[in-house]
């Protein structure tokens, strides 16, 4: 059986995530104000934020979910009857498979306890992949009763291509300083500064614009 390992909030993802996390704090507690309240005004709550939030019993059973799921996921979750998450298929982040029993969500309502710091990569229906970040966070009545969890999930497949194509470009200064010959030290620092013109490019759409 798959462990979800649980990672202090100053990994280096979350640092590479840049403040945008604590917005994402935020909108979840709004959100968990609304599954905690419940009725009709969870359904706007949810309709109005642009970050794909879901919310699920106590069982792990899909209640609500906003339109922003359905981008993210490819597909429509079905309320009631999907359990735990609402994408098509999981991979860990070294690609093995992730039941959804398994999952970060499915480990918040099992132990009751906000999962933070794992990573995962969700599949479409179409075959695209995409690495997120969630933040399953479970549910409490006024009277301490468990009344489930609210999940949003983080797009990170940006944050990802930025830090790697900053890795390449630390890798080609490195070899450029090490190598003697002048042509191909100047080709490496020319495809040191194409990565990080790359790097730049990505880091102007901010991932969490989407979730403000």
């Amino acid at each position: 059986m798959q462990t979800v390992e649980r990672v202090e909030p100053g990994w280096d993802l979350v640092k590479l995530m840049y403040a945008p996390s604590v917005r994402a704090e935020e909108i979840m507690l709004v959100a968990v104000d609304a599954a905690g309240r419940g009725g009709g005004g969870l359904r706007d709550a949810l309709a109005a934020l642009q970050a794909p939030i879901y919310v699920t019993d106590p069982d792990g059973v899909i209640t609500y979910f906003n339109a922003a799921c359905i981008g993210f996921a490819g597909r429509t979750p079905t309320v009631g009857k999907d359990r735990w998450c609402v994408t098509w298929k999981l991979y860990t982040d070294t690609g093995e498979f992730l039941p959804h029993d398994q999952c970060p969500m499915a480990v918040a309502i099992c132990e009751q306890s906000a999962v933070r710091g794992v990573t995962a990569i969700a599949e479409r229906p179409d075959g695209a992949r995409v690495a997120f970040l969630p933040l399953p966070t479970p549910v409490f009545a006024d009277d301490g009763r468990f009344l489930g969890a609210v999940n949003m999930l983080i797009d990170v497949t940006e944050v990802r291509q930025r830090a790697d194509l900053r890795f390449q470009a630390e890798r080609c200064q490195r070899l450029a300083r090490a190598i003697g010959d002048r042509r191909t030290s100047d080709t490496l620092t020319q495809m040191a500064n194409e990565f990080e013109t790359k790097a730049a490019e990505l880091e102007q759409s901010p991932l969490l614009a989407r979730a403000a």
